[in-house]
Parts: structure tokens; sequence; C-alpha cells
């Protein structure tokens, strides 16, 4: 299923880079942000097939951006993954609780992040 687009929302760029790099190796094409608005915004411009949305953001934080996705018609159906060093059990809980499609812990472990991203593009 490669070629889709991912649109990479994350402001450090060493998880960016490892991300990005995972990603286009295994055939998909990434677009990148660094802030919860510019995600939104990109998200709103391409359309991607799935977003990975770091939780910590400058300005906006994931779950705030998350939402704006949500709210509007155009961007509502995408697959939203959150991407975050928060993962203790009640942590993940309220991530998940508000809406996201999957989670990825911090640090990313590369092989966990496809079969999460697979299983996000599949619709599972």
């Amino acid at each position: 299923m490669a070629n889709e687009l991912i649109l990479i929302v994350e402001d450090n760029e060493k998880n960016r880079k490892l991300v990005r790099d995972a990603l286009q190796f295994k055939g998909y094409r990434t677009i990148e942000a660094e802030t919860g608005e510019d995600g939104v915004r990109l998200a709103r411009e391409h359309r991607p097939a799935l977003v990975l949305m770091d939780i910590q953001l400058p300005g906006i934080d994931g779950i705030q951006a998350l939402q704006q996705l949500r709210s509007d018609p155009a961007t509502s159906a995408i697959p939203v993954i959150a991407v975050t060093a928060s993962v203790m059990m009640r942590d993940r809980q309220k991530i998940m609780a508000a809406g996201f499609d999957g989670f990825q812990g911090k640090p990313i472990s590369v092989k966990e992040l496809f079969a999460t991203v697979q299983r996000c593009l599949e619709g599972a």
C-alpha cells in the first residue's frame, strides 16, 4: 500500500527525520509540520491518507489539532495516529478517548510504527 501521502506533525527534528526516512524507505510520500496549526493547515491543503500527530507541540497541542481536523468535513475522516512519549496507561486512555485512530509511543520502534500505519491505512 505504499505511495500514500502521510503528514508527520512533530516538533522534534530527530523524531521527524526518523519517521520520514522510515516511511519514505517503505515507499510512502511524506509532508511535515512542526506545529499543530501547520499540521491542520497542511491536512486541509493536501488531504493526506494518514496523519502522525505528536501530542506535545508548540502552539495548539496534538489533541486540539485533532479536534480541529475532526470538526472539518474535509478532514474529519483522515485517520490520525497519536505519537507521544506519554505512554502511561492513563495517558494512553486519555489520548485514545480524544478520538485518535492509533497510538505510537516514543521512543519510536520502526517495526511498531509500520504495523500501526498499515493497520490505520487498511481501516482495521
